[in-house]
Parts: structure tokens; C-alpha cells; sequence
């Protein structure tokens, strides 16, 4: 089981150090729902040398976010519809710019992924039979969606947070890892374990270097860090939730598509996506100015032939809540346009008004399908408030909960960064492609493609957990780890975290004015509204910025600024690599796609009030059948690969010769 020593450091000739060094065989680096399913399933697996270093179990995205109805995606378990491995991995396929073998695993494991949890107390609804009905996704053909309410995925992590502690698989919290440790072999890179900064220490001084940092040893590494939620301004990651992808980055680690990301409205004062309900009720959209006393507009209007129309586009953002680029023209999409344009273009603020209805607003008014859906919800009262009361109470009750009262005050909204699409570059067992013994799961894990069934994210990192872990326990269970050289290592990488902690004392800027300067940056030029023109110069910028920030470090103070120091430091890392990543991907073609609108004044035009500075490139469909690849040289620059995607697997399903390939130990190979 785990051990303990301490190791010497001597930063830049200076004075030396000791620190505390730990030896364990397999390291889970979080603790969201894929990481705490990997940890369980490694103790499952055998693997019972297995810790959990986490900035805390009650924080990340996955235990403090939902949606109005957060969504779990799988294999349909119910009725006499018809439905099979195969067709979820083309449903999953057929987005575009996915590998078919990862599509095929991740349709393959969703049903064990998804009983695990129901065996394990998450409260999906069933019948009386044990079917488990479902419903339509977006991007999706057939009922397989499921939900255990707003907080799915919180309700998952509590399920999974009781699982390892029954388990008691030891978990350490208030640790941020700063750094991912690498080595050198003969044949390959990889992982040796991880820098921590223990935050445990709260209160002591931080150049008390021998108690605040650990080095920890590893085997293999899980590494379940969640998606970038630090990187925008506008952003409905929680805001305890940063990411940790530009460690990686920095390691050296391989990704794909990083520039999938999805986009969407989302309140700010408390981020929450306001999908679903929120938008099928259809509150009044209104602007308003930076200054006080600046009077209220209701700026969706002059775009809509009709009241009806502007509503009806308003109820679809329910159910086509991500910005789509497909749905620009004559789509809801045009609302979230309308909002960048007033938030971002205008520096205005805008707000959903659910005290009154918009202006003309009548039921009778609305598209059939608006019409039928407010009707058979018995949701036609007098004003938004009341059908958001009649439709989804627990919706209005959430915002009220978090000191807001929709029934009198309007909730302030942006456009904002949602999920990542893209991340880590990892095989079918969820192994880097490039650093060997380091596995990505969940969101950080860039699996998916340029869009996607809504739901297939949860789905995702249970599969990656499942995988990570089985791999591990039949082909890494040993020990193979040089351990001179990795102390050797381990002691060079802490000695370059103390030389630039001690840059820092002398920077000419702080943590906060460097991370409010790259996620300014990332929400002007890098989230659904792109240009080329406006990617070139924020690729130079955020160079610059990083190189800058490299050399000179950022002021911070406390334990707490040291923390948001190093934080700040991969996340700038990590943002020039994604600009670079879209400027690619922009320059390359492939026109306006997924959750992401191209500009161009050659292009088609957005609408016929919007001037032609809003025209877009069209979505070149060929790209589709292509994965952007992004390598990045340890601690330099990153360059990008379009390859041609792996189509789904033909698979030999003859019982006997699968049967004999398992227990021979094929599968692994």
C-alpha cells in the first residue's frame, strides 16, 4: 500500500528543501463522477493501492451543476421500440469528426455504466415492470435519454462518494495538483505521478515550501480533472470548478477537436443553464445599459416578422438550447446571436423577465407546436412566472433557493461556455495516444466529436472509468517504474514550480488581472462567435501573454493566491493552445459547425437586419469525416493534424472466438 518518504529539492542553486513523497500505485487526480467511478472500479478490479487527491468532494462540475432536466444517455431499456449497440454508436458516430471504435465503446459499456449507478442508489425512474423509459435528446432518433431531475450528475457523485468510502478507498482533499510528472524511456513517455500543493496547510506561510507541497509516485495516473470551466468570462462551469488541461498540455499530452466546445444561455449571478423550462414558458427577453437609468428594451423584436414568431423561436431555445450553427437562419440560434450581440458588441446586460409576458404575446399566436406542448402542460397561465410554477416548480424553486425570486426580479443572462467536446487524446481503454500510464476520463477526455446526443456526456466518463480501470488491472497491475529516475524527475519539476512561485514576488500583475485578461480574451474571440481575423490576433496576444507570464510570474497572496497562481498558470497555458486549435481549425475551412458560427462579409447572411459583418461560412461537411489532432511539445508550442476518423468497427460477434480472444487476453492489445 501507499508509502511515505521525503525528497530533496534545490531550487536554482539555492537553498535545499524537503518534502514529503508519496508512492501509490495508481493515482485518481479528482473527484467527479468519472473519477470517483474510476477509483471504485480500480478497488473493484483489485487494485486496492488506489488514492484520491481532489481540491475537495464537494467541488467540480459534476456535483454542482444540472439543468432543468440534466440528462443521462444510453442504450433504450424500454418497450417494443427497437434499439441496439450498434444503432447508439451510429447515432453517436453520425455527429461528425468522431472515431467509430470509440463510438462503439461507448455505446457497448452504456448500459453496464448506467445499472452500475442504478445499483449504487442514483433514483432513475422506472416503471413497475423495471423498464426505464425514455425520451428524445437532441441529435438523437430515439428514446434512449433518461434523468434523475435537475442534478443528475450530483446525485451520481453522492452514489459514487458513499461507494468509496464503504470501499474505504482513501481520499485526500484540499490538493491541487500544479504539476504532471513524465518520464523517458527507451520506447515511450510515461506518467510517473503527480505535484501536489497541499491546501490542507491553510493559514501557514507558502514559502514554507516543506509543508505545502507533496510529491506523489505513481504507477499509473487517472487523471479526472473535468472539462476547462476557467477559461471564459461567460461561463456556466460553477465557479469553484477551473479545470486542470493544461498540465497535460504542459506534459506534453496529446488532444482532439479541442475546438468543439458547446455554448448556450445561461444565467450569471448563479450559473445555471436556463434550457428546458425556462425558455418553453417564454419569459421577455430585455437590454439594458451599462449605466443607471438607461431605459429597458425588449431587442429581439425588430428580428421577427411577428410577436408569435419571436415566441416561438424563444420556446424552441428549450429544446435546442446549445447554439447550434445549423439553426442561424431562420432558427432559435438567432436568439443566442442577439444576445452576444447586446452583451459582448454593446457592453449591454441582458435579462429573462418572467413577471410579465412579452409584448403581444398570446398562446394563439404561437407555432402548433409551442401551442400543443404549453396546453397539454396545463402551462397557459397569465404570465411567464405562473407557467414556470405550473409546468416545473422545482425550476423557479432552485432560483429562489440561491437567493434569487424569478416572481420579482429578472435573472441577468450570457452566452456561455458549457462543455468541451474535445480534450485529451486517448485510445480505446482511455490510455493517452502518447504518454503511456496516464489515463484521461470524463470531460477532460476528448472523445466526442463536433456534436453530439445531449446526455452522452455522463454517459462518457462512467464508460471511461470502466475502461481505464479494467485496463490497469489486467495489463498494468505490476510495478515497472525506475524510481531513481522518477525522484530525479520529480525533483527537477518542483524545483521549476519554486523558481517561478519565487518570480512571483517581483511580477508586474496579479493572478486576477492575468486571469481576467486570457478569459476576456477566450469569451471575445474563442466561443461561438469566431473570425479568422480575430483568432490571429488573439493566438499572438495569448502567446504573448503566456510568455510573459512564464517569465515574470503573477503577485498572489496567502496559500489561497499561491493556489490561484498556479491555477492560473495552466490555464493560460491551456488557452493558447485551444485559440491556436480554432484559429486551425477556422483557417482549414471548416466553416461554421457545431456550436460555433464563422464570420465573413463574403459570406451568407445571418439575417436581413443584421448588417454583413454578421455573414458566416457555411459548415464544410467534409471535415466531418476528419479528427483535428493537436500535439503539444512539453512546455511549447502545439501543432495541429487533421486526420481521417475510424470508422465504427465490423466486429466478429461469434460467441466461441470472442470467448477464447477474452480469455487469452486479446482484447487488450
Amino acid at each position: 500500500m501507499m508509502k511515505k518518504d521525503t525528497l530533496t529539492i534545490q531550487p536554482n542553486s539555492g537553498e535545499r528543501f524537503s518534502i514529503d513523497c508519496y508512492q501509490v500505485h495508481t493515482l485518481v487526480i479528482g473527484s467527479g463522477a468519472a473519477g470517483l467511478n474510476s477509483a471504485v472500479q480500480l478497488n473493484s478490479n483489485g487494485v486496492e493501492d488506489v488514492l484520491i487527491v481532489t481540491e475537495g468532494l464537494q467541488m467540480g462540475t459534476s456535483i454542482n451543476a444540472g439543468s432543468d432536466k440534466q440528462t443521462y444517455y444510453k442504450l433504450g431499456m424500454c418497450g417494443s421500440e427497437p434499439d441496439s449497440i450498434e444503432f447508439v454508436a451510429e447515432a453517436l458516430y453520425h455527429g461528425g469528426g468522431m472515431h467509430g471504435d470509440l463510438a462503439l465503446v461507448e455505446a457497448s459499456l452504456s448500459p453496464r455504466a448506467f445499472m452500475n449507478l442504478v445499483n449504487l442508489g442514483v433514483a432513475f425512474p422506472r416503471d413497475a415492470f423495471g423498464q426505464f423509459p425514455g425520451y428524445k435528446t437532441d441529435h438523437d432518433p430515439r428514446q434512449r435519454a433518461t434523468s434523475a431531475g435537475p442534478y443528475t450528475s450530483r446525485e451520481m457523485c453522492r452514489s459514487l462518494i458513499r461507494e468509496v468510502r464503504r470501499r474505504r478507498i482513501p481520499v485526500r482533499e484540499n490538493r491541487l495538483a500544479v504539476s504532471l510528472l513524465t518520464i523517458e524511456t527507451e520506447s515511450e513517455t510515461r506518467a510517473a505521478g503527480a505535484i501536489i500543493l497541499n491546501g490542507e496547510t491553510h493559514g501557514e506561510d507558502p514559502e514554507n515550501v516543506s509543508s505545502i507541497f507533496e510529491v506523489y509516485i505513481a504507477e499509473n495516473v487517472v487523471f479526472a480533472t473535468g472539462g476547462p470551466g476557467g477559461l471564459y468570462k461567460t461561463s456556466v462551469y460553477p465557479e469553484v470548478h477551473t479545470g486542470g488541461i493544461g498540465l497535460a498540455f504542459l506534459a506534453g499530452a496529446s488532444a482532439r477537436n479541442l475546438p468543439e466546445f458547446q455554448y448556450g444561455l445561461a444565467s450569471t449571478g448563479y450559473r445555471w443553464n436556463v434550457s428546458g423550462s425556462y425558455m418553453q414558458v417564454i419569459p421577455r427577453f430585455i437590454s439594458k445599459g451599462p449605466g443607471a437609468g438607461e431605459p429597458e428594451t425588449e431587442f429581439l423584436k425588430p428580428y421577427f416578422s411577428t410577436p408569435g414568431e419571436m415566441n416561438s423561436a424563444v420556446f424552441l431555445k428549450g429544446y435546442q438550447w446549445p447554439f447550434d450553427s445549423k439553426k442561424i437562419v431562420g432558427g432559435s440560434s438567432l436568439v443566442d446571436i442577439l444576445v452576444y450581440l447586446e452583451t459582448v458588441v454593446k457592453k449591454r446586460h441582458v435579462f429573462l423577465d418572467y413577471r410579465s409576458d412579452p409584448e403581444g404575446f398570446s398562446v394563439q399566436n404561437l407555432s402548433s407546436e409551442a401551442r400543443d406542448y404549453l396546453t397539454r402542460s396545463r402551462a397557459v397561465q397569465s404570465s411567464p412566472f405562473e407557467r414556470l410554477q405550473a409546468m416545473n416548480p422545482e425550476a423557479a424553486a432552485l432560483y429562489r433557493q440561491n437567493n434569487i425570486d424569478l416572481s420579482t426580479e429578472p435573472l441577468e443572462i450570457a452566452v456561455c461556455a458549457q462543455h468541451n467536446n474535445g480534450g485529451l487524446a486517448a485510445n480505446l481503454w482511455w490510455e493517452s495516444v502518447n504518454i503511456k500510464h496516464l489515463f484521461p476520463v470524463g470531460e477532460v477526455n476528448g472523445s466526442h466529436g463536433v456534436s453530439r446526443p445531449g446526455g452522452t456526456a455522463l454517459n462518457s466518463g462512467q464508460v471511461g472509468g470502466l475502461r481505464a480501470a479494467e485496463y490497469i488491472a489486467n495489463c498494468y497491475c505490476g510495478t515497472t517504474l525506475d524510481m531513481a529516475s522518477v525522484r530525479k524527475e520529480a525533483a527537477a519539476s518542483a524545483a521549476t514550480l519554486l523558481f517561478w512561485m519565487g518570480k512571483c514576488k517581483n511580477a508586474p500583475s496579479s493572478w486576477s488581472a492575468e486571469i481576467a485578461a486570457f478569459q476576456s480574451r477566450m469569451t471575445d474571440s474563442g466561443a461561438h462567435i469566431r473570425s479568422l481575423d480575430k483568432l490571429d490576433r488573439a493566438v499572438k496576444d495569448a502567446r504573448a501573454q503566456w510568455h510573459r507570464l512564464e517569465s515574470r510570474g503573477c503577485t498572489f497572496n496567502g496559500l489561497d493566491g499561491l493556489k490561484k497562481a498556479f491555477t492560473v498558470r495552466q490555464l493560460c497555458y491551456a488557452h493558447v493552445v485551444y485559440l491556436d486549435a480554432m484559429r486551425f481549425a477556422v483557417e482549414s475551412g471548416t466553416g461554421s459547425r457545431g456550436s460555433a458560427m464563422v464570420l465573413d462579409p463574403e459570406g451568407n447572411p445571418a439575417h436581413p437586419r443584421l448588417g454583413s459583418e454578421w455573414n458566416f461560412v457555411p459548415e464544410n461537411s467534409g471535415f466531418r469525416t476528419k479528427v483535428l489532432e493537436t500535439n503539444t511539445v512539453k512546455g511549447g508550442e502545439s501543432r495541429h493534424t487533421w486526420v481521417p476518423r475510424r470508422p465504427l468497427p465490423k466486429t466478429d460477434s461469434w460467441f466461441e472466438t470472442a470467448w477464447a480472444a477474452f480469455k487469452k487476453g486479446e482484447i487488450y492489445r
